[in-house]
């Protein structure tokens, strides 16, 4: 997959050579997202060598499909998605795992491209899910804007020793 966006970002799929980019947005997103949510402590401790493993195996075993979005030769984000891991999917139902921005990139309709290109991968009426922290508003409402409304299951995770419910969402 290669696409231009009307922002200039180009989308393509990733490889096992953009693990280190994809894991520094996954722990700069996550950073920026987190803070005030879970301890600093917990978020001091993230940092890319600590994802990049998880994000190399991912890439070089082709766990799913991953995508990219860059502009002028850095990478603004990725999203992540495959069969569902949810207790009650069904065979073909698909899940998105990750969709993150370099905060750099937020508000500048990369999320928004991103999207696109993974809800264009996935067959038309194929149910779709993803799990999203209650606590973050910008996200679920970005994830309604897109087809995804909660279905009435959530969990609790614990991150960093803190408790967080996630709620799921699901199109499809």
């Amino acid at each position: 997959m290669m696409v231009q966006t009307d922002n200039d970002v180009v989308i393509r799929s990733a490889t096992p050579d953009d693990a280190t980019a994809i894991a520094r947005v996954h722990v700069s997103s996550w950073k920026s997202a987190h803070t005030g949510v879970l301890p600093e402590e917990y978020l001091e401790t993230l940092d890319t060598d600590s994802r990049l493993g998880e994000w190399k195996l991912i890439l070089s075993e082709g766990r799913g499909s991953t995508i990219v979005a860059e502009a002028d030769g850095r990478t603004l984000g990725f999203a992540s998605w495959g069969p569902s891991r949810d207790e009650d999917a069904e065979r073909d139902d698909v899940e998105l795992y990750a969709i993150y921005l370099d905060p750099e990139a937020w508000g500048r309709g990369v999320a928004r491209d991103l999207m696109r290109a993974v809800l264009s991968e996935v067959r038309p009426g194929t149910p779709m899910s993803l799990w999203v922290p209650a606590t973050s508003e910008r996200a679920r409402h970005f994830y309604r804007r897109h087809g995804f409304h909660p279905d009435g299951i959530e969990r609790i995770d614990e991150v960093g020793g803190t408790p967080v419910t996630q709620v799921r969402y699901r199109r499809g």
